[in-house]
């Protein structure tokens, strides 16, 4: 059985050991979800998003969001990846698409979505 060596991605690796060194419940799970293989890794679409969130809700997503369904909620989505439609669909209703690393200056502690 080969060992496992993680992500190959220099700067997920980099973000994953940022969130570590965070040494919060919060943070850890975020980087445990990130170190997931690729097939296991978190993909959200749109419609889902707009199902779970409430209006002007900030969420975490630790993976991929993807441009599938429609949106009419303005969220704070931050993510490892969003899709170019995706990101796209939240601008368009006003809401903001930010990278996951934006989260380690940020005192807040939005909503995990999986």
């Amino acid at each position: 059985m080969a060992k496992r060596t993680g992500p190959t991605n220099p700067l997920l690796k980099r973000t994953i050991v940022a969130f570590e060194r965070k040494k919060t419940n919060f943070h850890r799970r975020i980087a445990e979800l990130l170190s997931r293989p690729t097939r296991k890794r978190v993909e959200v679409n749109i419609w889902k998003l707009n199902k779970l969130c409430k209006d002007g809700e900030k969420v975490v997503v630790p993976g991929i969001v993807l441009g599938t369904g429609n949106l009419n909620k303005r969220l704070v989505v931050y993510a490892w990846r969003f899709s170019k439609s995706a990101k796209e669909k939240i601008e368009k209703i006003g809401g903001e698409a930010r990278r996951i690393e934006a989260l380690l200056e940020e005192e807040e502690r939005p909503r995990i979505i999986v």
